[in-house]
Parts: C-alpha cells; sequence; structure tokens
C-alpha cells in the first residue's frame, strides 16, 4: 500500500486556521487519555499506514477470537483492493446505542469512493466490530458547460512581496483592457480553486468569467502556501490572513495592461464575503464588490450554529454530542469576553486573532462604502444562512440604492445545486458553481462597466 498521510478535516468552511487542518505523514501519536472517537480515528489511520497490530490491539477479547490478528491485513487489504488508499476522514460523529458507543467515519478513497465506517465500541472503550456502511462514487473534477477554454488563457503568476502566493491570471482572449475580478477564499487553508473534495468554486467562477470577457485573479492563501508558519502564529489575523493578499492581489491587477484599473472587482466567498468590506474600505482602487454566502452574525455563532445544525441531523442530541457542545459554548464566551492568555489559542486561532475580529463590523463597514455591492446566497446553505445572514444584510442595504440581492433555491454554500437535506457530506460529491450565478455575475459586471 502506498499510503503516505491520512488528512483529518472538520467541514466547517467558515473559519480560517480553525479546525481545519492535517495528520503528519507519519502515524499521529495517541492522546493520552482517548475518547472513542480518537481510537476510531486512531485505529482507521493504523490500518491505513499497515499498522495492523497497533489497529488489532483496540479489538476485545470477543472480536480477537472472531478475528485472528492474521486475517485483519487480509480484511484491509480487500478494502483498499476496490477503493484503492485511504485519502481522508471527513468528519466523526458518535452515538450511543442501547450497551454500545457507535463512531461513524466518513472517509474518502483514492479510487474515488466515498465510504462511511462504522466502529462499534462496548463500555469499556474496545472495539467489537467495525463496518462499511455506505460506498458512493466520487467523480474528479468535470470542466462546466459554460467554460470555453478557448476564449482565454491562464498564467502562473506570484502576488505578494513578503509572502509571495501563487496564483493564477485568467485573461480573456483579446485587446482588452478588461474589467477584472480577485477571488478572496472562504476559510480554512485554501487553494487558488477553494478545491472541496472533486469541486473547485474558484476554478469555476475563472472559467465562466473569463469566458465571457473578464479577468480573474486567484491565489492560493497563506495558510495554504504556509501552514506550518501560519498555524503557530500568536499574531495571526485576519489582516494578515486575508486582507494583506487581496490588497496584494489588487497591486497585481492595477498594474497589469490588460486590466481596466477602473473595473477591479472583490468576489469574497463565506469569509471572504465577510472580510471584502474591509479591503475596499483599505484599498479606493476597488469598484465593486461581490458577496457570495456573505456571513452576518458574529463568527464565533456562526460556528456554534453549524455544529448544532449537524449534531441534531438525526433529531437528537446524545451524552456526548451535549459534551462537545458544551465545550464549544465555553470556547466561544472565551471569545466574546477576550479571556484568553497571550500564549493560548482557542478554536486553534491565538487571542490575537479574535482581539481584531472583536473589533471589525462587516455589516457598518459595507454600509459605509458608497460602492456597488452584489449579494448572493444559496438558500440550502446551512453555514451562511438565508434566515439568519442573508436577511440580516438585506436590512442593512434596504435603503442603499447601489445594492442587489439574489438568492437561489437549490444551491448549497458553494452555490452548487442539491436536493433534500443539507449535509457536510454533499460537498464530496461532484458538481459544479451553477450557470445562472455565473451569467448574474457576468451580467452585473458588464452592466457596471456599461458593455
Amino acid at each position: 500500500m502506498n499510503k503516505k498521510y491520512v488528512t483529518v478535516i472538520v467541514l466547517v468552511v467558515l473559519i480560517s486556521t480553525i479546525y481545519s487542518g492535517c495528520i503528519d505523514e507519519k502515524t499521529p501519536k495517541e492522546p493520552e487519555k482517548p475518547t472513542t472517537s480518537d481510537i476510531a480515528v486512531f485505529f482507521l489511520t493504523n490500518l491505513s499506514e499497515s499498522n495492523y497490530e497497533k489497529a488489532y490491539s483496540f479489538f476485545s477479547d470477543a472480536l480477537q477470537d472472531v478475528l485472528p490478528l492474521d486475517q485483519l491485513p487480509v480484511v484491509w487489504e480487500s478494502v483498499i483492493n476496490l477503493y484503492g488508499d485511504m485519502e481522508e476522514i471527513l468528519s466523526v460523529q458518535e452515538k450511543e446505542h442501547d450497551d454500545y458507543i457507535l463512531i461513524f467515519l466518513n472517509t474518502t478513497f483514492s479510487n474515488n469512493y466515498f465510504l462511511i465506517f462504522r466502529v462499534v465500541f462496548n463500555q469499556e472503550n474496545q472495539i467489537e466490530g467495525f463496518y462499511i456502511d455506505s460506498v458512493e462514487p466520487i467523480t474528479g473534477y468535470v470542466l462546466p458547460s459554460y467554460v470555453d477554454p478557448d476564449l482565454f488563457t491562464e498564467f502562473d503568476v506570484v502576488i505578494g512581496n513578503e509572502w509571495p502566493l501563487p496564483a493564477t491570471l485568467t485573461i480573456p482572449q483579446g485587446a482588452g483592457p478588461f474589467p477584472a475580478v480577485v477571488l478572496i477564499h472562504g476559510s480554512g487553508p485554501n487553494d487558488r480553486d477553494e478545491t472541496i473534495g472533486p469541486n473547485k468554486p474558484f476554478k469555476d467562477i475563472a472559467g465562466g468569467l473569463a469566458s465571457q470577457g473578464i479577468a480573474v485573479l486567484r491565489y492560493d492563501k497563506r495558510t495554504f502556501a504556509y501552514p506550518n508558519e501560519t498555524s503557530s502564529d500568536p499574531n495571526l489575523t485576519l489582516y494578515t490572513e486575508v486582507i494583506e493578499d487581496a490588497i496584494a492581489a489588487v497591486d497585481f491587477l492595477s498594474t497589469h495592461p490588460l486590466v481596466d484599473n477602473d473595473h477591479i472587482v472583490l468576489i469574497g466567498h463565506s469569509l471572504g464575503a465577510m472580510m471584502a468590506p474591509k479591503v475596499a474600505l483599505l484599498d479606493a482602487r476597488v469598484s465593486a464588490i461581490v458577496l457570495l454566502a456573505a456571513p452576518a452574525r458574529p463568527l464565533e455563532d456562526a460556528i456554534l450554529h453549524q455544529y448544532t445544525y449537524l449534531l441534531l441531523l438525526d433529531g437528537k442530541i446524545d451524552e456526548a454530542e451535549q459534551n462537545f457542545l458544551d465545550e464549544l459554548n465555553e470556547s466561544i464566551m472565551k471569545i466574546k469576553t477576550l479571556n484568553i492568555s497571550d500564549d493560548e489559542f482557542v478554536l486553534n486561532a491565538p487571542k490575537a486573532y479574535w482581539e481584531y475580529l472583536s473589533t471589525y463590523d462587516p455589516l457598518n463597514t459595507a454600509a459605509a462604502l458608497d460602492i456597488p455591492f452584489l449579494i448572493l446566497q444559496g438558500m440550502r446553505d446551512y453555514q451562511v444562512t438565508y434566515d439568519d445572514d442573508f436577511i440580516m444584510l438585506e436590512k442593512t442595504f434596504m435603503n442603499m440604492t447601489h445594492t442587489t440581492f439574489i438568492a437561489y433555491e437549490s444551491l448549497n454554500h458553494l452555490f452548487i445545486a442539491g436536493e433534500g437535506t443539507p449535509t457536510n457530506t454533499e460537498y464530496f460529491l461532484q458538481g459544479n458553481v451553477a450557470e445562472k450565478v455565473i451569467s448574474d455575475i457576468v451580467t452585473w459586471i458588464k452592466n457596471l462597466v456599461g458593455q
């Protein structure tokens, strides 16, 4: 087996370094006082690394009687022969059933499959059984029909000086100058395409806009390009994580001969949408802003909402889940009161991060800007919601003539269409940003330009 690493992702796409990360290329160290969820992750990780004796040590005597150690490699290799190597543990959920604790691990495998494992624990935190509950194929990225690569050219470029970031400039065919867009990421250490599973929303947007005469600059986020430096930085703030690099991107576009300097537009998604007004306030070269799934509530409140929503998908909160929410509420109270020591990280972010955020009001900042806004919202978005965020934005801008609002009934947080109850796992099913979103953005920008 060619497994090098396993990443563990908690899908809160709102917050930047918070709840995002990866396990080192070596098998992770077992926690000193592991929970059943910890053991389940450690067990599956050891299987993926062929550490069969360690994985076997978590079995109860009863399971060891049924499944001898020399048969464990046979069982696991039958899985990887079908589905490939395990690549990611997307999320972990815990449920109690009679005298057992059930841990569900949502995973992806290299042959493009999404598997849900069920690991059954007894009251002594020993594994009594493990099963594959479901298998779904995951297709790779598919170029959307509205993108025509013959109508634009893409160039590898670099933005910024102190923290140089790899980037892609997408330029339409023709003499120009073209109106241009800077894409500002959502949370987490995102690459320039904002890749999540097989989906690449920023790649869709860049190709879709460039196919219709609008240049686009997208770049790897600082926390993606410099993970070690940023993850332990006690001075990390949203200014250093988001704003500085967005301004560097505007710098790059403003000096490009094929860019219309009078029409440089920011398109921010989620966390990027929350910070885009601040970028425009600091940089007068920004002529307009598009907000995709813009949070209107405090960030910590949105995090609590997201976790509560996911835990309630089965209709109840069990004891383990309530304990988790209680701990999360304690962290949120620390954030709200800034009761954080200088060397402490709360929700994986330092005190400086939360101090900066406490001074920033995205609604008042946006309302103070005298530039056009286009505010778009997916109504299936459970992270930034229509009822709690979009409606609040509408109320803020209700008397401003330079703002346009559009909501899409079937779209989720990535502006990809779906059906039924929205969940975090649907982000790992292949899709593209809806064509209507692309056409609405194009029409709005071209109206600004007078085309």
